[in-house]
């Protein structure tokens, strides 16, 4: 199976067939901020999700570092190598999703502390992000290692061909543009350098007064949108003035669509534009696929 990614970036197809998708599974990927795992925290299991308990009372007795014989570090790798050699020409091995900066560190601290801890304690929020940065690569370098493909790509959500990383900062909804700039720019700064290509989920109303700050960063290749809980779709006009901004800026967007309708509205306000952008939809037959296919082509 040959796996390529179109420099346009147009629609993703996930259907029967692919149209410029790839297949992939993440047998290693335990919850949503597997660093916090490895440094640490306990894994608390749900009905149908899971979370990381804060593990960090004390700031200055209560520390965190790379842990080979961690539990779910060892389990994580062994699920990626016991499946790995099923995967041959059939699916490609997704990145965990490792998550970083203050997203990380408010799993392990809680947030509610963390956020007096912005206040209260600056130098410790520095230097902690500074110790998670560090960390994040000592663990994403070993399973970059294991999971890449045989022309070094890899995937998260879409493949690149080379080092990709998701980066997020979901805690961003509750500081200003001001506390982002000062403890997260320089984090995002930083990891978008020491990978090839980078992408950035932006979720949520609250997140978007950050976008300027996003934007600054040279080496953030894309942003992807997630409108939040209870919020119109990603189709919806109230988003075109973001999306036009991220375009305008020269980073390409991911989004999606729920209908051939969607995709002609994109396709009538962003016109070439398009070709910066991963739209993600879905359909039922090859004949629907290819329908979608010839309205997103130009």
């Amino acid at each position: 199976m040959e796996f390529r990614v179109n420099q346009a970036l147009r629609a993703c197809l996930w259907t029967d067939y692919l149209g410029e998708a790839a297949p992939a599974v993440s047998a290693g990927d335990l919850a949503p901020n597997c660093l916090a795992l490895y440094l640490g925290c306990r894994g608390v299991e749900g009905y149908d999700t899971t979370w990381c308990e804060p593990f960090i009372d004390d700031a200055e007795r209560d520390g965190f570092g790379y842990d080979p014989h961690s539990f779910y570090w060892r389990f994580s790798l062994e699920a990626f190598r016991r499946v790995r050699p099923l995967a041959h020409g059939k699916f490609l091995h997704q990145l965990p999703d490792l998550i970083e900066g203050l997203d990380t560190l408010a799993a392990m601290r809680g947030t509610e502390r963390l956020l007096t801890d912005l206040v209260e304690q600056p130098e410790w929020v520095h230097a902690s992000l500074r110790a998670i940065t560090d960390l994040y690569f000592r663990y994403y370098d070993v399973l970059y290692d294991l999971l890449r493909d045989e022309v070094g790509g890899s995937i998260y959500w879409l493949w690149a061909p080379g080092r990709l990383t998701k980066l997020q900062c979901d805690f961003s909804a509750m500081i200003s543009p001001t506390m982002f700039r000062e403890f997260m720019v320089p984090v995002l700064s930083e990891m978008t350098e020491r990978v090839s290509y980078s992408l950035y989920h932006w979720d949520g109303p609250g997140a978007i007064r950050h976008l300027d700050h996003l934007l600054s960063i040279p080496r953030l290749g894309m942003i992807q949108w997630q409108p939040g809980a209870g919020n119109e779709n990603a189709p919806h006009p109230r988003w075109w003035p973001l999306y036009h901004r991220i375009l305008e800026a020269g980073k390409k967007l991911m989004v999606w669509a729920e209908s051939k309708d969607d995709l002609l509205a994109y396709k009538r306000e962003f016109g070439d534009k398009c070709k910066g952008m991963y739209i993600s939809t879905s359909a039922r037959t090859t004949a629907e696929a290819d329908e979608l296919l010839r309205i997103m082509e130009f």
